[in-house]
């Protein structure tokens, strides 16, 4: 699909006027439009069309220093701010294992990039073929502004003008009945797990979706819970200063903050974290279920509260801090115990 920019650029110019606090994904999906369209009508003006490789790009952001890294989906939105470090890729997956930045990269989804400048906030942002953002990165009064006007002038499109091309939107794929899966195979794969990393691949072998190997888990491995403990189990968290993981991802990224999580506020629908350095804002009306999860690893039990939304897509992940190698905290092991599965 192509674009008629003028038209939607006048759409969204009168959207933006009635509903001025309206943030841009919400615009998009009340316009029938993805948020990169609404992007590119601002070309030549609010927007710059980024091409080229964007592993490269990537690999040149840790020349702006300190920025603030934003990855989300429908439900909730992950902003972390630090120095990109330790950038790499094998193939189409990515890494940035920066102190406090810290991505998983998929890089078959990055195909629309922009540089932007709104109200003086300048950034690079990414999306999928059919719009949807991945991934932004906001400069802040830190950044090195010099450094990210040479990036967006490497990456600059030769053609700026040429039509924006949007992919139809993928269709969700369908989840295999329960009958059709050898369930007592996928739970011994459950049992003798060597490392978390190892549950995805689990589950591909066995065509289960997330939320489903929730339901066909081997028996105490998976516990329904509800928001209202997950939001508990942070509180306690927080007076204990007791540093968590928090995952956040969508196709093309997933971002992670580790450590602890200070300043909880409840604000309308949203649950929201706002420490200095880290923000998190979660619709509390998106999570349709939530589940403690306990995985096997040489190190013993890594446990989890996992959050799903109505389709059974996954909106967050959160873990005690670990690194592999080392067992779980015990006294994240208590928390989740004492608050989340009673």
């Amino acid at each position: 699909m192509i674009t008629a920019i003028p038209d939607l650029k006048k759409q969204y110019a009168a959207f933006r006027a009635e509903n001025p606090t309206v943030r841009i994904r919400e615009a998009a999906s009340r316009l029938g439009v993805s948020e990169a369209e609404l992007v590119a009508t601002g070309l030549g003006e609010t927007a710059t069309r980024l091409q080229g490789d964007f592993c490269q790009l990537l690999q040149e952001v840790p020349s702006l220093g300190y920025v603030m890294a934003l990855t989300r989906n429908n439900s909730v939105v992950h902003e972390r701010k630090g120095v990109y470090q330790d950038v790499s890729f094998n193939g189409p997956m990515g890494l940035v294992l920066g102190e406090d930045i810290d991505l998983r990269l998929f890089m078959t989804h990055w195909k629309l990039g922009f540089a932007v400048n709104e109200n003086n906030r300048h950034s690079l942002q990414f999306f999928t073929a059919d719009g949807e953002a991945i991934h932004k990165i906001y400069l802040t009064e830190q950044s090195d502004r010099m450094a990210y006007d040479r990036l967006v002038a490497n990456f600059r499109a030769e053609d700026p003008s040429a039509p924006l091309e949007i992919a139809p939107r993928p269709e969700p794929t369908a989840e295999t009945p329960d009958s059709a899966i050898a369930v007592a195979e996928f739970q011994e794969g459950w049992r003798t797990l060597q490392d978390t990393h190892d549950f995805f691949g689990l589950t591909r072998t066995y065509k289960v979706s997330r939320l489903q190997a929730m339901r066909l888990a081997p028996e105490g491995y998976a516990i329904p819970t509800t928001l209202t403990r997950v939001k508990q189990v942070l509180h306690r968290a927080t007076d204990l200063a007791l540093p968590v993981m928090i995952f956040v991802g969508n196709r093309g990224c997933i971002q992670i903050h580790t450590g602890p999580v200070h300043k909880l506020v409840p604000t309308g629908p949203w649950f929201n974290v706002l420490d200095p350095e880290f923000n998190l804002h979660l619709r509390e009306d998106h999570v349709a279920s939530a589940w403690v999860v306990k995985k096997p690893t040489t190190e013993g039990i890594v446990t989890s509260l996992e959050l799903f939304d109505a389709e059974g897509g996954q909106i967050a992940l959160i873990f005690g801090k670990r690194k592999p190698g080392i067992p779980e905290n015990q006294l994240w092991r208590n928390v989740v115990a004492e608050l989340a599965e009673s």
